[in-house]
């Protein structure tokens, strides 16, 4: 027989617009349409600073800053650096928790052309240290609880400059939300560094070599895999501004929208739904440092917040709580849920709609290679759809972004329906990974992104998305996708999470095992045996998975199990 025609290229996109175009949910624009012209996202900050200039940008638990504020603060932020030696091109690290100060040293930052690098709050010396070693800033801005992390690297590090600032500068002595301990804590003095928010508030002439444009490198987002260490993604303000339009344009929201977010703003996701998505529409910006069920609530009611995001174990979280029936949720029109851990099932949409009255819908697929943010499921919720097929339904590309499925091995594009390798090209990838030429060429090639996501596009043009290719399990040659066994052992009744892993197996090489978290309230059938005959009634004898009970799951910062650490707990002691 003979081997099959490669499948042209052209033909193959040119057959998926078609199926987009027939999928395309009603009422949803397919053009990208810019609000103020495709322009630095700091041009959309001046302009409504002129236009809203009273309108608040940041609520802060009961912390207002008005867009006003935030342009002339941000003003003076690039001042100040440029008062240091902070030019154009130069790498700045921002080692801060969710809070107003990281949206002043953002827009300041990019306003002087200089390059933000973003690093998690949680990084010990070891993590703070390669990143700033790696991405070459000269100068950081720190919390005050994290400066005895900081004083830890010095001498490893290039850091020239500290800058230091204090949830006490800005949160009220009573707050209008409930607020965690340490955003209530009094400052911490440190005089080895420069007090942010007096340092500010002292320069007379906020005036700075003005070097914001849409090409240059804006930011370093590092990359948060469970594995390997971190590879900084170059991005810049024309990314940026391509992914809020192109998401905003599907379905633009009202001019009175007041969204609510905790995700980190160091995260890719965080920076998007922080900074980024706020900013370009003039809308209020309700900001938390962390999640906390009661203190989501209350924001809800008090600032009547109209869209947020969350995991789906947040929002199981709110209407399993005690005390869901004080608040009043109803001002929320868009809620999307992400499914890192717990998966989204018609059961849960079911529950929020009667408990709540909208509808969650998946926040879909992204990479921080991608300015995530890439495909969208809105207007795919009637009848359940989205939820109907395999649950890793992620949608359809958002206007101005490519996808095609490709053989890992041989590159070639393989048929609709066909398993393979998520490719992407879209205008907010990635330039390069800083100063890594091999891991670029890698994961760049004839301008498309490959990603090591395993997807399939079905017949009608939707996307899929199986999982890491690393995460992959072959059981007797078949392959078996941890995140589908996931989204299943979610719909258990018992179930509050679970990590699935491959064990080495002499006869089917690997097998799939399970680490569950079960609910403290919910244990029938919750023994390991009942729960593998619970899982051989929902999947193929191949995919069950042998069962095991933790007392936690080790998490990343950004929400996802450490499966390398649940790999360690195969190895026999």
């Amino acid at each position: 027989m003979a081997p099959p025609q490669p499948i042209d290229e052209n033909a193959y996109l040119g057959e998926l617009q078609a199926l987009y175009a027939k999928a395309w949910p009603a009422g949803l624009d397919r053009t990208i349409a810019y609000t103020h012209g495709e322009r630095p996202l700091t041009d959309y900050l001046g302009i409504w600073a002129r236009t809203r200039p009273d309108k608040p940008a940041v609520i802060f638990y009961g912390a207002v800053m008005t867009y006003r504020e935030l342009d002339e603060l941000s003003d003076r932020f690039a001042a100040l650096l440029a008062g240091h030696g902070i030019g154009k091109g130069d790498r700045v690290s921002l080692y801060l928790p969710n809070c107003p100060q990281f949206h002043v040293a953002f827009f300041g930052i990019l306003k002087l052309g200089a390059v933000h690098c973003p690093v998690s709050p949680l990084s010990k010396a070891f993590e703070l240290a390669y990143q700033v070693k790696d991405c070459g800033s000269q100068v950081i801005l720190a919390q005050d609880q994290l400066m005895p992390v900081v004083r830890e690297v010095l001498v490893e590090t290039g850091i020239r400059k500290i800058f230091v600032t204090s949830f006490a500068d800005v949160v009220p002595a009573e707050p209008s939300i409930p607020a965690p301990a340490a955003v209530r804590a009094p400052a911490i003095p440190c005089p080895d560094a420069i007090d942010l928010m007096p340092a500010l508030a002292a320069i007379d002439d906020a005036t700075y070599p003005p070097g914001a444009t849409l090409d240059d490198v804006a930011a370093l987002n590092y990359t948060g895999g469970t594995t390997g260490l971190p590879k900084g993604c170059v991005h810049t303000q024309r990314d940026m501004i391509y992914t809020v339009a192109a998401n905003m344009s599907l379905a633009p929201p009202p001019d009175d929208s007041v969204s609510l977010s905790f995700f980190p703003e160091f995260w890719m996701a965080g920076e998007n739904s922080c900074l980024v998505f706020p900013v370009y529409n003039g809308a209020t910006l309700v900001l938390l440092t962390r999640w906390d069920p009661v203190t989501v609530m209350s924001a809800i009611e008090h600032y009547r917040v109209t869209a947020t995001a969350m995991p789906v174990d947040g929002a199981l979280e709110i209407m399993d709580h005690p005390r869901f029936h004080e608040f009043d949720l109803s001002s929320l029109v868009n809620v999307r849920v992400v499914s890192f851990v717990k998966k989204l099932t018609i059961d849960y949409r079911r529950r929020w709609q009667h408990m709540v009255g909208t509808t969650l819908a998946e926040s879909a697929w992204g990479m921080t290679e991608t300015q995530t943010s890439d495909t969208f499921t809105t207007g795919m919720q009637d009848d359940d759809f989205d939820l109907k097929s395999r649950p890793t339904f992620v949608g359809l590309p958002v206007p101005g972004t490519q996808f095609k499925i490709c053989d890992f091995e041989t590159g070639a594009i393989v048929p609709l329906g066909t398993e393979g390798e998520i490719c992407c090209r879209s205008p907010s990838l990635l330039k390069s990974y800083w100063n890594k030429p091999e891991a670029t060429r890698d994961a760049l090639r004839d301008g498309w992104l490959h990603t090591g996501d395993i997807g399939v596009i079905d017949a009608q043009g939707y996307l899929f998305f199986l999982g890491r290719r690393k995460e992959m399990i072959k059981v007797k040659g078949m392959s078996v996708f941890p995140g589908e066994i996931e989204a299943i052992l979610g719909q258990h009744p018992a179930v509050a999470a679970s990590g699935v892993v491959p064990r080495p197996d002499p006869e089917r090489g690997q097998v799939p095992v399970a680490f569950v978290l079960l609910k403290p309230e919910q244990t029938a059938g919750a023994e390991p045996g009942a729960m593998e005959a619970w899982c051989r009634e929902r999947m193929a004898s191949f995919k069950t998975p042998e069962v095991r009970f933790v007392a936690a799951l080790p998490m990343t910062a950004t929400g996802k199990v450490k499966k390398n650490e649940l790999g360690e707990l195969l190895k026999p002691a």
